[in-house]
């Protein structure tokens, strides 16, 4: 994701603390990038916050640490329950007190008991956040073929429609191995080219963190 930078002279690698929508996050400076998100400039992006402090660093280790084992349990206890989810991360907000699952399903889930379940375990706070099978790609991030982030996982905050008429348009392989993204999907960026008038106009400097 993209956090403006205003303020602030920092470093590839560096690692920082910016907003988020439930608390504070962690993250490393990856790029400078300029991008807009869908129309909206460096103005209305959330924004670094301050460099880490070795507190914030030794925090964020210790989460992951508690995020990877409480997506473990939490992925038995839903074995256990029989429920008809399937987990995708966990994530917790940088000071722990809230600890966020996100999870796919083809329906609506009862997941109270779960959520007791792990409350109990962990003595945080839980949400459950169900998210579409495009959107799994985005949440546990990666990176594309041209070796940059994905774009879902970046700055890419609305979903438009590509059609394989795009990928005919521009001559590229109709091979679904060359134009599909890790979601299985038609691979955004197809629209990047087409027609050229959806190419990503940069406006103002941000900073990107994980």
């Amino acid at each position: 994701e993209h956090f403006a930078s205003e303020g602030f002279e920092l470093e590839i690698d560096e690692a920082i603390v910016v907003e988020g929508d439930d608390g504070e996050r962690f993250g490393m400076v990856s790029e400078a990038t300029s991008r807009i998100r869908g129309g909206c400039g460096v103005g209305c992006m959330k924004r670094v916050r301050r460099r880490a402090t070795t507190q914030d660093i030794e925090m964020d280790r210790k989460n992951a640490g508690r995020e990877k084992e409480a997506l473990v349990y939490c992925r038995e206890r839903v074995l256990q329950r029989g429920l008809a989810m399937k987990l995708v991360t966990a994530d917790h907000i940088l000071d722990g007190r809230k600890l966020t699952f996100y999870f796919t399903s083809e329906g609506r889930v009862d997941f109270r008991e779960l959520v007791r379940d792990v409350a109990q375990r962990f003595h945080t706070r839980i949400e459950m956040r169900q998210i579409g099978v495009g959107d799994e790609s985005g949440v546990k991030g990666g990176y594309g073929p041209c070796g940059r982030n994905l774009c879902c996982s970046s700055f890419l905050k609305e979903f438009a429609p590509v059609s394989i008429r795009m990928a005919k348009e521009q001559n590229l392989s109709l091979n679904p191995s060359k134009i599909s993204g890790m979601c299985g999907r038609l691979m955004c960026c197809l629209r990047y080219e087409h027609g050229g008038k959806e190419s990503a106009t940069p406006a103002g400097a941000t900073v990107p963190a994980s």
